[in-house]
This record gives C-alpha cells, sequence and structure tokens, in this order.
C-alpha cells in the first residue's frame, strides 16, 4: 500500500538550493503517479465526508514512520498568531486522509546511501549546461563569464547592521559556487561529523528521486500541516502558544536577524535530528530547524483566490 507513505524530504533554512516558492500561475496542485488520487484527496474542498482516520486492515507501520490519523481541520494561521504573514491566510477548513509520515528529517547518513546506490547527482552538483539554462531566461540574456558559469548553491550570510526591508532576500543570501549538500557552505566545508544532520542544499528534483527510490513520496501542504500540529490544532506551535518556549521546542533564529543569532536553543545552524521533543504525534522538528519540501506548487495568493468552501458540519 505505497500510496498510503508519506516522505518529508527537508531543506536547510539557511543554505537553500532553490526557494520552496516555486509556483504555477493557477496555484495548482502537484499530482503524480500511483499517488495522485490520494493527494487530491488529501487537500480537497470536499469536507463533507469523513476522512480515513485508522490504519488500514492488515497494515503495519513502517519502521521509522507514525501514522497520522485523518481530519477535517482548519489550515492556516490561526487568529491569536500575530506574526502569520499574509499569504499563510485565511484559514479554511479541510479534509485529510490518515497516512504514514518519517519521524524526523533525512540526515545526510540517509542521503548518502542513496547517492551510493544509485550514483545520483543533486542538482547544485551538476555541470551547467548554458543552451539549456537560456531557455528559462530573457530573450537576449547575455551568457556569463565562465568563471561563474558553474554549479553551486545559496548559501545566508549574516549582515553587520539592522536590515529595514525583510522583502529583500538578497542582503542575507548569496550565491555560492561549489555548495552543495556535501559541501553546505562552500567548497571548503564538509559534513564530516555531521551524519545526523538533515541534508540540505535538496532541490524538489533532488527529493522526488529520493523519494522514488525510498518508495515513498512528498506530503502535500495540507498533509503535513496536519502532522506538525498534532493535537494543538488551535495553537501556534505544536506546543502552545507560548513563544517564551521556543528555545526548547525547536531551532529557530533568535535574536535580531540577520544579525545576531544568540543561539539561546543550542545552535546557529542545523541541529542533529531528534535534538528537542517531538509533537504529539511523535514527530520530530515540526517547527524549526530546516524548510520542508510538499508536493504543492505554490502561489502566494492561492488562499485570498480560492473559492469560498463550505462550512464543515
Amino acid at each position: 500500500m505505497k500510496q498510503f507513505i508519506t516522505y518529508t524530504s527537508w531543506l536547510a533554512i539557511f543554505v537553500l538550493v532553490t526557494f520552496q516558492m516555486s509556483c504555477k500561475e493557477q496555484g495548482v496542485k502537484e499530482s503524480k503517479g500511483e499517488n495522485s488520487k490520494l493527494i487530491e484527496k488529501s487537500d480537497s474542498n470536499n469536507i463533507e465526508r469523513d476522512p480515513y482516520t485508522e490504519i488500514p486492515e492488515g497494515m503495519e507501520t513502517p519502521t521509522g514512520m507514525v501514522w497520522v490519523p485523518g481530519a477535517k481541520f482548519t489550515k492556516g494561521a490561526v487568529i491569536q498568531d500575530k506574526m502569520a504573514m499574509n499569504h499563510e491566510g485565511p484559514a479554511h477548513k479541510v479534509a485529510v486522509d490518515g497516512f504514514f509520515m518519517d519521524v524526523s528529517e533525512v540526515t545526510n547518513k540517509e542521503f548518502r546511501r542513496f547517492v551510493e546506490e544509485t550514483d545520483y547527482i543533486t542538482v547544485a552538483e551538476r555541470e551547467i549546461d548554458w543552451e539549456e539554462m537560456r531557455k528559462q531566461l530573457p530573450d537576449g540574456t547575455p551568457k556569463p563569464h565562465d568563471s561563474i558559469l558553474k554549479p553551486g548553491s545559496l548559501t545566508f550570510k549574516k549582515t553587520k547592521n539592522s536590515v529595514p526591508n525583510l522583502y529583500d532576500f538578497s542582503q542575507w543570501w548569496r550565491w555560492t559556487i561549489g555548495a552543495n549538500w556535501k559541501h553546505p557552505y562552500g567548497p571548503e566545508s564538509s559534513i564530516k561529523g555531521k551524519d545526523h544532520h538533515p541534508v540540505v542544499h535538496i532541490s524538489f528534483e533532488d527529493a522526488i528521486a529520493y523519494c522514488d527510490w525510498a518508495g515513498r513520496r512528498l506530503p502535500t501542504e495540507a498533509e503535513w500541516e496536519l502532522a506538525a500540529k498534532g493535537d494543538k490544532r488551535n495553537s501556534i506551535f505544536f506546543w502552545g502558544d507560548d513563544i517564551s518556549l521556543l528555545g526548547e521546542n525547536a531551532n529557530t533564529w533568535e535574536g535580531e536577524f540577520p544579525v545576531e543569532n544568540t543561539q539561546k536553543d543550542g545552535f546557529e545552524g542545523s541541529a542533529p535530528i531528534k535534538s528537542y521533543a517531538p509533537n504529539s504525534l511523535g514527530l520530530y522538528d515540526m517547527a524549526g530547524n530546516v524548510w520542508e519540501w510538499t508536493s504543492d506548487w505554490y502561489n502566494t495568493h492561492h488562499y485570498q483566490n480560492r473559492p469560498t468552501l463550505k462550512k464543515c458540519p
């Protein structure tokens, strides 16, 4: 019953390969292969039916995963979350079927096994084909010099002074030639001693390739949010609304962003998996540490432009 198995791939918030906010104009959901029926159903506007909550008869929980019971719940930022961004609302009711999910991020060790068994080369490691790249650029774009037309990724950099415009991401992201999952900060860095840290610099294409190899899939946004909330579906965080407990429960930026990270939570970069307590479902790092890929296409205005939904009974 492979279609019930969900794998969440993780992308570090401080060393992105490509932004999570890739989108289609209409904000449609991506559905492919044998999982498409379940994916479409899991983030459906059909909230009148009862979602599947119990593990299917005869199925056992796969090793390293937990069952997330299906539910009808309010997706999007809760009303008391004053830090929520506009694209995180308006909140709306959805019905999600139950599914299995890995208990933690995929680690460097796990991803290394995939690479060794398949000889896979990630997007950030591949030589750049200018003829292919130019198809994605405006007509007339000049070819960059060969010295910079090399594979790499985005890495995070602190600023020396306060940043008045937090919408200008270029102030804290920089293109680094040679940065990839094996060299997260650039060619001189390594992941030696970081077997249990989440793998980073992973593109959507890389995540899908890993999932195909592992016999799993990415969750939809609705599935991920249901899993992250646990039994705190009306709270800001999976432990409640108390932001003073942030450093005890998640690896996040604390201090003035992007000038100084106080490391109150114990880490400046990524943290090893299971460094903090899990949520009520037994899932780790469902807040903080790294960004997660989902199967959905992203559209900033999707919530605002979607049709009015029927009320949940």
